[in-house]
């Protein structure tokens, strides 16, 4: 898709008119924003990903026997929706090329609805799947899917014994150097590897023809996908662990003990029905595990677990309408809540109004005080203080969340949310790693090894310090008043210099992409004081100006997070737009060219009510394998971008007071 060549009207850049509309796009979309506020205070946008989570919602109803045929016709014709006509198979985001995982557990997922092998649809999608190698190159977690379905042998996937449970800290592979999502999903999962149970399969569905070679005759499932020493290593261990866990492991007092180990840790981490990690593969496969045992199904930890992945569904009517209902992979409220407020204060909306305030004392009343999560392995004098991204999730709360709920609080009523305040500095600050840098949930976790072990082919085992997310706790502490000269900030800082790219911007782990990883880097330098002329900081200041398009916005595509395909954009997106102007403005270029363009094009471009159109993914979960779409930041992002332009303009000074 090429973008339309923008024509500059005589009023833009400067102009009062371009001030005016701003002001009004801002205070107008900021009204629809509010509406959506729930009578407790906070905000809650859906989260979307790609067809592979619905399509594990079908196959954990059909592996229990449990389903749902009025949800689950929805589910197929919101696959089927997602479906390309350009390739036949299923992206992991919108327009995104053809991914063979999430072919395969959609086509697998839709057979198991009853779709004929020789639709149309269908065809086009066995045909896409088998000119891409067939359903063996699928990754990792989509043959777990297609093992526990018995459309593969078990020696179709790596092996993953559950006595892994048992192993110590000390050890080089053990649960706690995991990051967060795969300590949560990799515990049931591996008393699923242990049981090797088969699906109830009650339409006995299967999917052999979409396999170049027949499953039982393929000799070599696993591959050093790194191509490393250490991948050559796993490899050669994996082949020992797999006649082992057939022959040995089972017969072994052990294997009691390690799958009760893994049952223990699933225990106080099982979240009521918000769910184990709050994140739904690790609820789908804990309900699964759960039936593997023999629970009944009104035993209260099964009842909690299959709860928990119930609730992933949406459901909002009143905003989808007549569309099909999809699977949450997790939902945001912490994270909508914060970031929509800090969008309403730049749409003028008093820190004082009644609605600000209550969306604070929502948040404040959510912080996590009384339990130390996983985090404290590695901190265990730490005191918490952390806020998580879900309703509830205790044991991971999230470093992101955490920093940005603690600008606002600040920002608002730093009296009124003192308490709050400080014991969010102080985990902050303690969650800081060794090298400067903050990762999402956890500490030092970044053993790289780790990444190269043959079930580790997504390549996001670990959860390593990211420049976005180290940059949104300088941004909180620079804030609260720390100093630039204060070891954290320098710490910090350093690390993100080190981060920098060699055209000027910075990656963007968490948001698509590099226009993220800069905006949030901007921020940080201009909260914790660096000289804006500084020529690194000015170099990031023209590699965005330069990446701005002929349409006035910004944008950049999924396909970016494969260094082949850096720069990649199908059209400008409202919230990329918003990121790249916020950047820019923090770096002082409040009044330049690109910044008015910039906001011309989102008072321009067409929304709803308060929320722009954008079917774009501008997030990412894994980059490569897993990607996301806020509905939420083609909301508050842009209505945060004009709403900060016009106030700087009308303001006595151009400077950007706060950390974000």
């Amino acid at each position: 898709m090429q973008s339309n060549v923008y024509v500059l009207r005589p009023e833009s850049g400067t102009s009062p008119t371009l001030v005016s509309d701003s002001e009004n796009t801002a205070r107008d979309a900021g009204e629809h924003l509010l509406a959506m506020q729930q009578d407790d205070g906070h905000i809650v946008f859906e989260l979307e990903a790609d067809a592979t989570i619905p399509a594990e919602y079908i196959f954990l109803n059909h592996f229990l026997d449990m389903r749902e045929p009025e949800l689950e016709v929805e589910l197929g014709e919101y696959m089927r929706s997602l479906q390309s006509k350009t390739h036949g198979g299923w992206p992991l985001f919108h327009e995104g090329g053809f991914n063979i995982s999430a072919s395969v557990k959609a086509y697998f997922a839709l057979k198991l609805l009853g779709d004929d092998k020789d639709a149309p649809h269908m065809i086009k999608a066995r045909n896409a799947i088998l000119a891409h190698g067939g359903a063996e190159k699928s990754n990792v977690f989509c043959r777990y899917s297609l093992a526990l379905f018995g459309q593969i042998p078990w020696r179709g996937v790596p092996a993953m014994p559950v006595e892994l449970m048992l192993m110590p800290k000390w050890f080089p592979a053990n649960i706690w150097k995991f990051a967060y999502w795969s300590r949560t999903v990799i515990a049931p999962l591996t008393i699923l590897a242990a049981l090797k149970p088969i699906a109830r399969n009650p339409m006995k569905a299967s999917c052999r023809e979409i396999f170049c070679e027949p499953p039982e005759d393929i000799k070599v499932w696993n591959f050093n996908h790194t191509g490393s020493r250490w991948g050559e290593f796993f490899l050669h261990i994996d082949k020992l662990l797999h006649p082992a866990e057939k022959h040995i492991f089972p017969r072994m007092k052990f294997r009691k003990w390690a799958i009760q180990r893994s049952l223990d840790f699933i225990k106080p981490r099982l979240n009521g029905d918000d769910g184990l990690g709050a994140i739904f593969p690790a609820m789908a496969n804990t309900a699964m595990a759960y039936d593997a045992l023999g629970y009944s199904p009104d035993h209260e930890d099964f009842v909690t677990a299959l709860s928990a992945c119930r609730k992933m569904v949406t459901e909002n009517r009143q905003v989808r309408g007549d569309k099909p209902r999809y699977v949450q992979p997790c939902v945001s409220p912490i994270w909508d809540t914060s970031l929509a407020a800090h969008g309403l204060l730049e749409a003028g909306v008093a820190p004082d109004d009644e609605r600000i305030i209550a969306m604070c004392d929502w948040l404040r009343d959510l912080q996590i005080l009384d339990v130390k999560g996983d985090w404290a392995i590695n901190a265990p004098d730490l005191e918490p203080g952390g806020w998580a991204f879900q309703y509830r999730n205790d044991h991971y709360p999230d470093v992101d969340d955490t920093a940005v709920v603690g600008m606002l609080l600040h920002r608002v009523d730093p009296d009124r949310y003192a308490e709050s305040i400080r014991r969010a500095v102080v985990w902050i600050e303690g969650m800081q790693s060794k090298n400067g840098g903050w990762g999402a949930f956890d500490i030092d976790n970044n053993a790289d090894f780790l990444n190269t072990i043959p079930f580790a082919d997504h390549g996001a085992l670990l959860d390593p310090p990211t420049v976005d997310v180290t940059a949104r706790c300088l941004s909180f502490l620079a804030q609260v008043g720390y100093e630039r000269d204060h070891s954290c900030i320098q710490r910090g800082m350093a690390f993100v210099r080190i981060d920098q790219e060699e055209d000027g911007s910075w990656f963007g782990r968490w948001g698509t992409n590099y226009i993220y990883g800069t905006w949030s880097a901007l921020n940080a330098l201009n909260a914790v004081g660096e000289d804006m002329d500084a020529p690194y900081v000015r170099k990031a200041v023209d590699w965005l100006i330069a990446q701005q398009r002929d349409d006035g916005g910004w944008g950049e595509d999924g396909a970016t997070y494969w260094k082949e395909r850096r720069g990649e954009a199908k059209a400008s997106t409202p919230s990329q737009t918003a990121w790249a102007m916020l950047g820019l403005m923090a770096a002082g270029e409040v009044t330049h060219t690109s910044v008015a363009r910039g906001a011309q094009f989102i008072n321009e471009a067409p929304r709803t009510g308060g929320k722009w159109d954008e079917p774009w993914y501008t997030a990412v979960g894994f980059p490569r394998v897993f990607y996301l779409r806020y509905h939420g930041y083609s909301s508050y992002f842009p209505t945060w971008a004009v709403g900060r332009y016009a106030n700087l303009m009308r303001g006595n000074t151009r400077r950007v007071e706060w950390g974000m």
